[in-house]
């Protein structure tokens, strides 16, 4: 199986190595290819301030390294430009036209953030006593709220459109597990609801055409047990026929290709014989070549 990542961060947002590291990591792994997807701006139009997101001021200088890069590295690795877009209804978006007009390599369209009707915004993959709050304080304490507006947001984002991979499609799912490994800490992911909404998620895409990530960054730093999406909803996107990819959403570069086998594993399980490898974009559609698993 060949390994690829295009979801990797850097200094430039909330990673912790540059961006030359980084492909010097990845050339060292024998990856076929390496993207860039920093965490896009968000602060000029949504008012919201982040320490993980990319500055504004910063995006020229961040596609300028990455663009010398693929220059440097021409050759010997292939390294594309993208961004990590979060889709926030009414705010923001992949699709939105400042976005479009980069010209990037690709896009990964995430969901992070969700909006109680009370308290504050808060991210779903924050920290656990962070988001249990937001639950507390925004939800009356029902997390099945908070999990409705990050599904439908997510659905609000594939109608949308205007991205290449679907990311982390569950890391709402990021701190089920509490201390001693104790599963459903933050909301049930047998209840019939959540099993709708996963459901719903999987059919919709199918219908876009659009691949999603295996997402190995939970294991990566030592949070889950399993990959991003759960077995269960991966075999949710199999029966829909929703191409898939591997991914690190490294933070370090020690981490890209991480924890693939284990991802490999997971797509076998679900029925998966194939994963995507990203190969650049042509007349303004990603390209993709099918590896066996």
């Amino acid at each position: 199986m060949s390994l690829a990542c295009i979801h990797t961060h850097t200094i430039f947002c909330d990673g912790e190595d540059d961006v030359e590291t980084c492909c010097r990591t990845a050339f060292s792994k024998g990856l076929a290819c390496l993207g860039f997807s920093a965490h896009a701006p968000i602060l000029k139009k949504t008012g919201l301030t982040s320490e993980w997101h990319m500055t504004e001021k910063n995006l020229p200088k961040y596609i300028d390294e990455v663009e010398a890069a693929k220059k440097r590295w021409e050759g010997r690795l292939p390294v594309y430009l993208g961004l990590e877009v979060d889709y926030i209804e009414n705010l923001m978006g992949p699709a939105d036209r400042d976005i479009q007009d980069l010209n990037l390599d690709f896009i990964i369209g995430s969901v992070h953030y969700v909006f109680p009707p009370k308290g504050n915004p808060f991210t779903v993959d924050d920290k656990a006593g962070n988001v249990l709050r937001g639950i507390r304080e925004g939800y009356g304490g029902d997390p099945q709220g908070m999990v409705e507006y990050y599904m439908n947001a997510q659905e609000a984002m594939i109608r949308a459109g205007s991205f290449d991979v679907l990311g982390h499609a569950d890391v709402i799912r990021k701190h089920n597990l509490g201390p001693g490994k104790q599963k459903n800490r933050i909301f049930p992911e047998d209840s019939a609801y959540y099993r709708a909404k996963i459901t719903s998620l999987a059919a919709l895409l199918a219908g876009r055409g659009v691949p999603a990530e295996v997402n190995t960054s939970g294991l990566n730093r030592g949070l889950m047990t399993d990959c991003y999406p759960s077995l269960e909803l991966l075999k949710l996107f199999r029966e829909n026929r929703v191409p898939m990819l591997i991914n690190a959403d490294a933070h370090k570069a020690e981490h890209i290709g991480g924890n693939y086998e284990k991802a490999r594993a997971e797509m076998l399980s679900a029925g998966y014989t194939e994963s995507l490898i990203f190969e650049g974009r042509k007349d303004g559609r990603s390209v993709w070549k099918s590896e066996k698993l």
